[in-house]
């Protein structure tokens, strides 16, 4: 009965897929053109092998795709680095993997995408780096650019799925239900692990903001999401299938003209990231800078709606996501972030506003805007080298520790004091560079500013979670809006417990061992409580900020890093002006 239950949803939710189908279909295009587009997405065709290169043999393969717009080109320096080698540059690759993507036999170069993968959500990932369980290797197919090829993308992905519920529903009627293990509870037919490989593999083919919610499903804990499907999903995270060179060179000539080249000497076509809202090339400027070019992939910003919409539905359907989370509320906010980070002018004025706020801030640096090869798709900065994040646990303690309280203060810095935070965590996005013993940062799409009222009363929480001070932090949580004043005892007690392990590192002078924490973990078991009984979602803010501070603290974990915390918090609380609108400090009261 349970299984027919879930048929007959799954059929529902394909029938308002096939609306939205049927509303966006121009059936004066091109049928068989657009109907081998949507073969493609669901699966059916297998698309163009990618040949990304092998790391181990960068340059030979670089020769070979990057082209000359001079008579006389001049030799390409170190700019061709690959991510397996020392230094990685501001826009990396995404992992090589095979499309079947269900065997742990292949291997592969791991890399890092500049829009990419979020950091992983538990103790024992941050611990052990992040080695996916399937791997695929990213081909080359086109963007469905219309609303009627993304849409008949999600109708095959709707077939496919239904499909896969079909027989896994027959499989158990013969075999039986599987047992499941530990405290985990049967999965519904339709969680089933090949439909979750069918769905991650299709939003890596779709790309655009179905693949972002994707890889934002891809990193919610098992507490949340059930550890089978988390496998699965893992997929989203190895990065996105490219452009062929006819569709890139159409969206180059729309926003910067056919005369584009006229800007260069050299552009590589092989890109160095392929992620879910663009990929990134690099190429040389005539007079010789040399910089990574992230060009956007077409019709992306004009389907966020559409897409988070139909990508909501099948959501819904499954089941995949608990009522706790507010999914409604967390949509809206991924919408409004998207846009965001859609619109390149807007990134090119973030990283601009950081370049000036961090100058003179020692240990970090933020490269330089080219606008003159920049538009609202495409967005061309100074290409700058470093090690990501993660590769820095293979260096000594001493720069680790160095590291983790750069990271730590940056982050207070940008909260506290510029109250403008970019708040995406990738380790990606911060490249260090050993020879400076300076972090380079890129990547200011997910960028935004907080009011000073939530700042303050912040601030005022983090100090009480620090200090243990239960009042304070209930206090805080219903001025911030995290609580509403009629909770149990039963969420009061695991809001304020939570809130006290994120405030461990800062509760105690001296340096504070991330590594031999259990931060996550301990997290992790209140989850399940606060879903169940939390009365209201989290206000907009925490959204983007909880995931930029999960993200500082996971990068310390992954690096081992020792950290004095409480005094990077209390030289913060020290200058912080409470409830001066327009009161900045200056960096240099920043100084440890």
């Amino acid at each position: 009965m349970a299984s027919f239950r879930d048929l007959t949803r799954l059929l529902n939710g394909l029938s308002l897929v096939a609306n939205e189908f049927a509303k966006r279909a121009d059936f004066e295009n091109l049928i068989k053109k657009t109907l081998l587009s949507a073969t493609d997405l669901s699966g059916i065709t297998r698309g163009k092998l990618h040949p990304f290169p092998n790391p181990s043999n960068h340059r030979a393969t670089t020769s070979t795709s990057v082209v000359f717009f001079s008579d006389n080109p001049p030799p390409i320096t170190a700019t061709t680095t690959s991510s397996s080698s020392p230094s990685s540059s501001s826009s990396s690759s995404s992992s090589n993997a095979d499309d079947v993507a269900n065997s742990s036999s292949h291997e592969a170069s791991e890399a890092h995408i500049e829009e990419k993968t979020e950091v992983p959500t538990s103790l024992e990932t941050a611990k052990q780096g992040a080695t996916p369980l399937r791997k695929r290797r990213p081909r080359e197919r086109k963007v469905p650019a219309t609303p009627f090829s993304r849409a008949l993308g999600f109708a095959g992905l709707g077939a496919g799925l239904a499909w896969g519920t079909v027989q896994e529903s027959a499989k158990r009627i013969a075999f039986g239900t599987p047992n499941p293990q530990g405290d985990s509870s049967v999965l519904s037919p339709f969680l089933s692990e090949k439909n979750a490989e069918r769905l991650a593999l299709a939003l890596c083919r779709m790309r655009g903001a179905a693949l972002k919610i994707g890889q934002m499903l891809s990193i919610q804990d098992e507490s949340l999401v059930p550890a089978p499907i988390l496998a699965a999903l893992e997929i989203v995270r190895q990065g996105a299938d490219v452009m062929p060179k006819s569709q890139l060179n159409q969206v180059l000539n729309d926003e910067l003209g056919p005369g584009w080249s006229s800007n260069l000497i050299s552009f590589d076509y092989e890109p160095i990231a392929a992620a879910s809202i663009g990929q990134v090339h690099q190429a040389v400027m005539k007079d010789g800078m040399q910089v990574a070019m992230k060009i956007q992939y077409p019709g992306v910003a004009d389907s966020i709606d559409s897409d988070i919409e139909n990508v909501k539905l099948l959501l819904n359907y499954t089941n995949l996501i608990p009522k706790g989370l507010y999914l409604d509320r967390a949509i809206k906010v991924a919408k409004e972030e998207l846009s965001r980070e859609c619109d390149y002018k807007l990134e090119a004025a973030n990283q601009k506003r950081f370049r000036d706020l961090l100058t003179g801030v020692d240990g970090f640096y933020v490269p330089i805007v080219v606008d003159d090869i920049s538009s609202k798709r495409v967005l061309t900065s100074e290409l700058v080298h470093g090690i990501p994040i993660d590769e820095v646990a293979s260096l000594d303690q001493e720069t680790r520790n160095h590291i983790g309280k750069k990271l730590l203060e940056l982050t207070l810095m940008e909260l506290f004091v510029f109250r403008f935070m970019q708040t995406d965590p990738n380790w990606g996005n911060f490249l260090f560079d050993e020879a400076t013993k300076t972090i380079n940062l890129i990547d200011f799409g997910a960028a935004r500013d907080f009011p000073k009222r939530f700042v303050d009363d912040y601030l005022r929480m983090v100090l009480a979670c620090a200090n243990c001070d239960t009042d304070g932090i209930i206090e805080m949580s219903r001025r911030l809006g995290f609580l509403t004043g009629m909770e149990s005892d039963v969420m009061l007690d695991a809001h304020v417990q939570a809130g006290i392990i994120v405030g461990l590192p800062f509760g105690r002078p001296g340096g504070f061992d991330f590594q031999s924490a259990n931060i996550t973990q301990s997290i992790s078991h209140l989850g399940a409580t606060m879903l169940k009984h939390r009365l209201t979602p989290p206000p907009d803010e925490a959204y983007s900020l909880h995931r930029k501070l999960s993200g500082a603290f996971l990068a310390c974990i992954k690096i081992g890093a020792v950290v004095p915390c409480r005094e990077l918090l209390l030289e913060v609380y020290k200058h912080h002006k409470f409830g001066e609108e327009n009161e900045i400090l200056s960096s240099g009261s920043m100084s440890a």
